[in-house]
């Protein structure tokens, strides 16, 4: 089982890379510092033609089954309504977020469709839910909610190719995004999460997650 992770050099998921690594995975990564097997900011559109090909060559005939779209950022925690929520931060926010998700499962395409039966696991989060908006953080949110849509419309059109596709919440999990006082550990959220992994198939293809397979409301 070939296994790729983006933001695989710290918190959730280098926590997902031991995980699946422990499960009998081949596992790559990927990070900005290049710490892992593959560098790339996925906050650059520019770089993922390189990375692309890196991953070919790397990988030659093999096909990603996994793909665990994880890299993520949560710039916006505490602005205050008025004053706060700068433009630029807008623009990062959603660079990462949303049009990094898009830009890598386009780039591993190829990769995916060798595999047969291949999943993709976008991480998002339950504060992207329509039904759950309790105030604050809207950029996360407004971030979260777009890589939902994203997923959702990725299953549809990536079912008839045998290609699965799930959105899932990782948890309060405590790292450096969430802190000290959060519900769960890393190691906790990746078991979770490599469990839900495992189930993600056709049936279940567009299917929106906790770590715990506790259906998250639209």
């Amino acid at each position: 089982m070939q296994t790729l992770i983006t933001g695989a050099n710290r918190g959730i998921g280098a926590a997902l890379a031991r995980t699946c690594a422990a499960n009998g995975h081949s596992v790559l990564g990927t990070a900005r510092d290049g710490s892992c097997d593959f560098t790339l900011d996925v906050a650059n559109p520019a770089a993922f033609a390189t990375f692309a090909e890196e991953v070919e060559t790397r990988l030659g005939e093999t096909g990603v089954d996994l793909l665990v779209c994880n890299a993520g950022i949560y710039l916006d925690k505490g602005q205050p309504l008025q004053g706060g929520f700068p433009g630029q931060m807008w623009a990062d926010t959603f660079a990462v977020n949303v049009t990094g998700v898009f830009l890598t499962v386009q780039a591993l395409l190829p990769a995916l469709r060798r595999a047969g039966g291949a999943r993709i696991a976008i991480i998002s989060s339950a504060m992207g839910s329509d039904q759950r908006a309790p105030g604050g953080s809207y950029i996360y949110r407004a971030s979260k909610a777009a890589a939902l849509n994203l997923g959702r419309n990725l299953a549809q059109d990536l079912k008839a190719e045998g290609i699965s596709v799930g959105i899932y919440h990782p948890g309060w999990v405590r790292t450096d995004m969430g802190g000290s006082s959060a519900d769960i550990t890393v190691d906790q959220a990746a078991t979770g999460l490599f469990d839900r992994f495992a189930a993600l198939g056709p049936e279940t293809t567009g299917c929106f997650q906790t770590w715990d397979g506790t259906p998250v409301p639209f």
